[in-house]
C-alpha cells in the first residue's frame, strides 16, 4: 500500500494518533459511517498505520446529499448535533441544492488555523490591507477567510461580490495592497477598469490571492492577470465539505503545498480505479480528504472531484500541485477527457488576437459530447483575419488536446462574465 505523503514528516505520528481516535469513535457518533464500515466489512481496528487508510471506503458528494435528505438538516454523517454547531455553511456543487456543512467551535478554530497558514504561505502579512471580493454569506470562502486574515493581523475589507465600484473606491482610498477573489473576478475587475479608462497597475496592488475555481494555475491566464495588475498571483485550494483552504502557493514556487497541518489527511488517487497514487513529480489524480479531528461532518476518504498534477516535490519532501479541472466539469469527446479550463488557457495564450474569454456550447448536458466540440471564442483588439484566427484556434485545440473543435468567433463582451466563478460551458437552448 502507498502511504499518503502530503503530511509533513513531523506531523505524521500525531496525525496517525488523532485519526485512530477519530475512527474508533466514529461509528458511535455517525450512523452513516457505522453502516458504511459494516457494508465493507471494515472496523476501526483495521487502522494500524497510515497505509491502512486505503482499506476504508470512499465517501462521495451524492452520499452526503442522500444522508442529509434521510436525516435533515445536517445528515446521518454529521457526527455532532445542531446544538453544538456555531455556524453553518453550504456547498452547492452542480445541482444547485445547498448541502449544509456544520462547524463547531473547535472546528471553526481549526479552520481559522488552516486558512491563516495557507494565506501566510501565499504571502499575506500583518501589513496587508486586503479587499475581499468573493462571497461572504454561506460560501466557505467568506467568513472563515475573514477570520484567517484577522488572525494574521491583516486589515480586511469585506466587500463581497457584485460591487465592483465599491472595490474600486476601497482600492483608491484605503491603501489596499492585496485583492482576494476568484481568478475570473481578478480578470473581470481589470476589464471593468479598462472600460472606464483606468489602468489596473495604477492602483499599486502588491499581491493577488485567488481560489475557488481553476484558473490561477493556468499559465496563460495567470500571466494575463499578472500583466494587467502588475502584481504576482498566488492561489489556494480548498473544499467546502472539508476546509475552506487546504493548499497554498508560496510566491515564486511551482505549485501549491498542503497547509492543512494535522487536521486533514490527503491522498492522491486514480479517478477511475480509486487506487492510491504516489504523489511524485508528474503524477495526476484526484484529491481525497479525510478529516483527522473534526467534530461535525467528520468525513473519511471524501472524493473531492478536484483533478491535480504534481508539478514538483519541494526540497522538504512536500509535493506541489496545480488543479487543472474538476470531474464535474470534464467532457468526454470520443474517449478523450477535456477540461474547458484547458481550452481557455490555450485561447488566453493568443491574446491580444483573442480576449481570452471562451465558452463551450453543448447540444445536451455532458459529460459525453460528439465531435466537433463547439467553442465560442471572443476575438481581441488585434484579431487579424478572422478566418485564419478560427483555423488557428481549431488547429491548436486539436494539436494540444486531441479533440476536433468547431470555433465560432464572437465580439468582445459576448461571453458571459462573472464576479464569482465563470461558467465555461452552457447547454444550447
Amino acid at each position: 500500500m502507498v502511504t499518503p505523503s502530503f503530511a509533513a514528516p513531523d506531523d505524521r505520528d500525531a496525525v496517525f494518533e488523532l485519526l485512530r481516535a477519530q475512527l474508533e469513535g466514529l461509528p458511535a457518533r455517525s450512523p452513516f459511517y457505522a453502516e458504511r464500515f459494516a457494508e465493507h466489512g471494515i472496523t476501526p481496528a483495521a487502522f494500524d498505520s497510515l497505509e491502512d487508510l486505503a482499506k476504508f471506503p470512499f465517501t462521495t458528494k451524492p452520499m452526503l446529499r442522500d444522508s442529509q435528505a434521510a436525516q435533515p438538516p445536517l445528515g446521518r454523517h454529521a457526527g455532532a448535533d445542531l446544538t453544538e454547531v456555531v455556524r453553518v455553511h453550504a456547498s452547492t456543487g452542480t445541482t444547485g441544492t445547498p448541502s449544509w456543512v456544520g462547524v463547531t467551535r473547535r472546528d471553526a478554530s481549526a479552520w481559522t488555523e488552516m486558512v491563516a497558514r495557507a494565506f501566510r504561505t501565499m504571502g499575506a502579512t500583518s501589513d496587508d490591507v486586503v479587499v475581499h471580493a468573493a462571497g461572504l454569506t454561506l460560501f466557505v470562502g467568506g467568513l472563515p477567510v475573514r477570520d484567517a486574515f484577522e488572525r494574521i493581523g491583516s486589515t480586511f475589507v469585506p466587500i463581497g461580490t457584485g460591487a465592483s465600484e465599491k472595490v474600486v473606491q476601497a482600492v483608491e482610498t484605503l491603501g489596499v495592497t492585496a485583492l482576494h477573489s476568484t481568478p475570473s473576478y481578478a480578470r473581470y475587475l481589470a476589464e471593468h477598469l479598462r472600460a472606464r479608462g483606468r489602468d489596473p497597475k495604477e492602483f499599486g496592488l502588491r499581491r493577488i490571492f485567488v481560489g475557488g475555481e481553476p484558473g490561477g494555475g493556468e499559465p496563460a491566464f495567470r500571466e494575463h492577470v499578472e500583466r494587467e495588475w502588475g502584481a504576482p498571483v498566488t492561489e489556494g485550494l480548498g473544499n467546502a465539505d472539508m476546509a475552506p483552504v487546504l493548499f497554498g502557493e508560496r510566491p515564486g514556487t511551482g505549485g501549491m503545498r498542503f497547509t492543512g497541518g494535522r487536521h486533514v489527511l490527503v491522498e492522491l488517487v486514480d479517478p477511475d480505479s480509486g487506487e492510491v497514487i504516489v504523489p511524485e513529480t508528474g503524477a495526476r489524480g484526484e484529491l481525497v480528504y479525510t478529516s483527522v479531528d473534526r467534530e461535525c461532518c467528520p468525513l473519511v476518504r471524501f472524493r473531492t472531484g478536484d483533478r491535480v498534477v504534481v508539478t514538483e516535490v519541494a526540497a522538504d519532501g512536500m509535493p506541489l500541485i496545480r488543479c487543472f479541472g474538476r470531474t464535474d466539469d470534464m467532457l468526454i469527446v470520443l474517449g478523450v477527457n477535456v477540461f474547458p479550463s484547458a481550452i481557455r488557457d490555450l485561447v488566453q495564450a493568443m491574446h491580444p488576437r483573442t480576449t481570452g474569454a471562451i465558452q463551450v456550447v453543448l447540444p445536451a448536458p455532458g459529460p459525453r459530447v460528439e465531435p466537433p466540440l463547439r467553442v465560442d471564442v471572443e476575438w481581441g483588439e488585434q484579431a487579424g483575419d478572422h478566418a485564419e484566427l478560427t483555423r488557428h484556434v481549431e488547429d491548436t485545440i486539436r494539436a494540444r488536446l486531441s479533440v476536433r473543435a468547431r470555433v465560432h468567433l464572437v465580439p468582445p463582451g459576448s461571453v458571459e462574465r462573472s464576479e464569482m466563478k465563470t461558467r465555461l460551458t452552457r447547454v444550447e437552448s
